[in-house]
């Protein structure tokens, strides 16, 4: 499999994370690899919750999203200026939010943050298949 990469800056505003989700799928998808489309909508929902917790925790500083497809693995990563490190945790059932590095946990193969000098760096990876056989529909027989 070809390997593939993508790289930007991402503007500390909720619009902008949303914008980078999309700007971030629709790379991927121009990447012709024959990616399930299960996949690719994963892989957008861990980046939307990558973004929005880079915008909402680390919005001040400069931020990157970046996505790379190489041999059998997808990576999907937020870089950002805050040093603290999440944690994935559930909270209170009345909370709106704090579920992002949950669902992140829940949906790649592997994840995890990584600090950096300037801030840190959260990941996700994702194994991919061989593309998926077309369905054999066989007809059912009627007595």
């Amino acid at each position: 499999m070809e390997a593939h990469q993508i790289r930007f800056s991402v503007h500390g505003t909720p619009a902008a994370a949303r914008s980078a989700r999309q700007q971030l799928a629709n790379g991927i998808r121009r990447w012709d690899a024959s990616l399930d489309q299960d996949l690719l909508n994963t892989a957008e929902l861990v980046a939307a919750e990558l973004l929005t917790n880079a915008v909402r925790h680390a919005g001040h500083g400069p931020i990157s999203a970046a996505a790379r497809l190489n041999g059998e693995r997808l990576l999907i990563e937020v870089t950002d200026a805050d040093r603290k490190v999440p944690r994935a945790g559930l909270p209170d059932a009345e909370a709106e939010g704090g579920r992002g590095l949950f669902l992140v946990a829940a949906l790649a193969d592997r994840h995890g943050v990584d600090p950096l000098p300037s801030g840190k760096r959260c990941w996700a990876e994702f194994k991919v298949g061989a593309p998926a056989q077309p369905s054999r529909h066989v007809p059912l027989q009627r007595s």
